[in-house]
């Protein structure tokens, strides 16, 4: 991974996927986010929705049901190891 990059990793890490949002110009109306797409302009893009959207277009309303990574398979992983003496 090339950290130097013009990919703006604090803004991936704001629009994960799953984030509810609503959309500054139409309130009340709450979307997902599907994915984050850096080669794309504009990057994110929302469930049922056809148009990809910027991050100035969208209100983060809540980011509560977001799950960025599974430890516990890796915890699980560690230790079967550790049991087996490796």
């Amino acid at each position: 991974m090339n950290v130097d990059s013009a990919i703006d990793w604090d803004e991936i890490f704001e629009y994960l996927p799953g984030t509810v949002v609503e959309l500054k110009n139409n309130p009340g109306v709450l979307h997902q986010i599907d994915y984050y797409e850096t080669t794309m302009v504009p990057p994110i893009w929302l469930v049922n929705d056809p148009r990809p959207r910027y991050p100035h277009e969208l209100q983060i309303v809540s980011r509560r049901n977001i799950q960025v990574c599974d430890i516990g398979s890796q915890v699980v992983a560690f230790r079967a190891s550790a049991a087996s003496g490796i």
